[in-house]
């Protein structure tokens, strides 16, 4: 009996929203978004080496498109793979995200993402959910300061079929410099404190680091790679990322 409890504690980690780190899509959002018009197709490929969704790949397809100079829509295929299940299908998502006019003459740009997720159940909570982002970023020559501060809920509601937690602040932040034309490093933040009324204490609390580098391999094509380090066992502890940015 032992023994059953044990698997069944192990088959749920991976929809616990404790260990709230997205594993599919590790970035801090910029506040510009893509030009009217124009389109870009990304994708996001992240191993977990160490931490509850340990020895999982996830694959990320991401297609955006510029509806106006200031305002981007965005549409997301999940796929992954985990040890003794195979590739598999994983969820969609879809995004929104605006960004301030430069005529606003404000001190920092200014933009906000809304972003509406269906996981499976392997992937997520029992229900879709909403994350709503205030950014905030700032450059200084080749020096970019980045914050996303992100708030997500789960849609469901009652104990079946959804849930009854509230708001969780899960923020990102980002430092990056450009060493020259083609490079870029960046230390990123990932993080999550659980829900807003009643935040997470310690080692319940996710703390992540993604020490990283952009390259840019052509004027069309960029690629990223950080390998990130998580400081609490909540989380994913050893985490190799990914990200190639193709503009079409």
């Amino acid at each position: 009996m032992r023994s059953l409890v044990i698997a069944a504690a192990v088959c749920l980690l991976p929809i616990s929203r404790l260990a709230a780190q997205d594993p599919f899509e590790i970035v801090v959002y910029p506040a510009a978004t893509v030009a009217r018009g124009e389109s870009e197709l990304e994708t996001h490929l992240n191993h977990t080496a160490r931490g509850t969704s340990q020895g999982q790949t996830h694959l990320t397809f991401e297609l955006t498109h510029g509806i106006t100079s200031s305002w981007e829509a965005s549409a997301y295929v999940l796929t992954a793979y985990r040890p003794g299940v195979g590739a598999e299908y994983a969820g969609w998502r879809l995004r929104s995200r605006l960004h301030a006019p430069a005529r606003w003459n404000l001190p920092v740009d200014l933009g906000f993402s809304a972003e509406l997720e269906a996981p499976r159940p392997a992937y997520g909570g029992a229900s879709p959910t909403i994350e709503l982002t205030p950014i905030l970023e700032k450059r200084f020559g080749p020096v970019r300061l980045g914050l996303n501060a992100n708030f997500e809920r789960d849609l469901g509601e009652g104990e079946i079929g959804g849930t009854e937690e509230g708001w969780e602040f899960e923020p990102s932040a980002l430092v990056a410099y450009r060493v020259s034309s083609v490079a870029t490093i960046r230390l990123e933040y990932h993080g999550s404190f659980g829900e807003i009324a009643a935040p997470l204490a310690g080692p319940a609390q996710v703390h992540q680091f993604f020490p990283g580098v952009d390259l840019r391999l052509s004027d069309v094509a960029t690629l990223g790679l950080s390998v990130g380090a998580g400081t609490t066992s909540a989380g994913n502890r050893l985490v190799f990322a990914s990200r190639f940015e193709l503009e079409l």
